[in-house]
């Protein structure tokens, strides 16, 4: 099996398996219960936040932990009301975008390799616009955005709206989840007031994520109970996930450097395996996209067909964002950069990660190239 989806999901670790199984037999208590072993998992449970925040540049304290970065996002449009006007960028992944169409939205533009176009932002705040969200790095593109650009425009907004008395708040929010692990994140430098995460991009566990929320944001539970995470999330802390998510990002951020450094070395030399392939077209731009991510398209042909004949090669790769591609559409992102109903058919996305191999990316070019040009003699055939 080669794998090339790591943009949708990560094996989980060794080291986050390791320390997660206590929890599911010697150390199953409940957190919130008040005798001793309990009060031990608690504590437990408050350090593996702490180790997550720590990562990010916050403390524990200012995490919520969620069932994922889905339930992160949702719970930011939760301090946004619906008459409020909202803007996110048009290559955010669907739980942003679908959020979005529950308020008064607007998109932000991007150029042709899905780098956002600053001008326009800065022309569409208005003095109701109450949150601003753009992904640190694109889930089908993986273009990296400029955030801090873009935190300081809207610390301009709000610099003009304290000299004229307005008391709007305005909010930037970023889904890191697909830059953490790739890159230094770090919610200061950043300069978001909400920051999402994800376990699941970090060879953590599924189900598990957390939401970065800044002392000057206040969010509306989303469900009621025993006032766990602040009081924005009752229900029983899901302990053994969250310790995994504390061991796994530690993991990833000790080998940021290197591991980047060897991605790109395998990107550049499948970069020019792919360009041997007649009529292959690159996604994005490589100097502004991470270090993992290769999106191509073959023009004329149809993906889906494509990563079906890859499958029966044992070649595992994704059309896009997986939420999209397991529901047949057409990805927005791609239309968004100004891809044509050709180019955005014939897309694939290709994302390395901590297993792929030198030999991994020469077996599955020459595969790639196998399957098209058997694709395009049946075209052919058939007229």
């Amino acid at each position: 099996m080669i794998y090339l989806d790591y943009a949708a999901a990560t094996p989980l670790s060794e080291k986050a398996k390791k320390a997660m199984m206590p929890y599911f037999d010697e150390k199953f208590f409940n957190p919130s219960a008040a005798y001793l072993p309990a009060v031990d998992v608690r504590r437990d449970y408050e350090k593996a936040k702490a180790d997550i925040a720590h990562v990010i540049g916050a403390k524990g304290a200012d995490l919520v932990m969620t069932s994922g970065a889905t339930e992160a996002n949702s719970l930011v449009f939760s301090a946004i009301p619906d008459d409020a006007e909202v803007l996110v960028s048009a290559v955010e992944h669907p739980s942003i975008i679908e959020n979005a169409k529950r308020k008064k939205y607007q998109i932000i533009a991007v150029d042709e390799n899905g780098y956002i176009t600053l001008d326009d932002l800065k022309n569409k705040i208005t003095p109701r616009t109450q949150l601003v969200s753009v992904c640190l790095a694109s889930s089908e593109l993986g273009t990296v955005q400029p955030l801090s650009d873009i935190s300081r425009i809207i610390d301009t907004e709000r610099t003009r709206r304290a000299f004229a008395g307005e008391k709007t708040p305005l909010y930037f929010h970023s889904d890191a989840s697909q830059g953490l692990g790739l890159m230094e994140v770090k919610v200061a430098r950043l300069g978001v007031d909400l920051l999402t995460i994800n376990a699941a991009k970090v060879y953590g566990p599924k189900g598990i994520g957390a939401l970065y929320v800044g002392h000057n944001v206040r969010l509306v539970p989303q469900n009621y109970g025993g006032g766990q995470e602040m009081g924005l999330r009752s229900g029983t802390e899901n302990v053994p996930a969250t310790v995994a998510f504390a061991a796994a990002i530690n993991e990833a951020e000790k080998h940021i450097a290197s591991e980047r450094r060897r991605l790109q070395q395998l990107r550049t030399k499948f970069r020019n395996e792919l360009s041997k392939i007649d009529g292959v077209a690159f996604v994005g731009k490589e100097k502004t996209q991470l270090a993992n991510f290769l999106p191509i398209s073959v023009p004329g042909l149809d993906a889906e067909r494509l990563i079906f004949m890859l499958e029966e090669r044992g070649i595992y790769l994704s059309t896009g964002a997986a939420c999209a591609a397991s529901k047949g559409e057409r990805s927005p992102a791609l239309r968004a950069i100004g891809l044509d109903d050709r180019t955005i058919a014939g897309s694939l996305r290709i994302t390395m990660g901590r297993q792929t191999s030198e030999q991994d990316i020469i077996d599955a070019a020459k595969q790639i190239a196998d399957v098209v040009e058997k694709e395009r003699q049946r075209l052919n055939a058939i007229g």
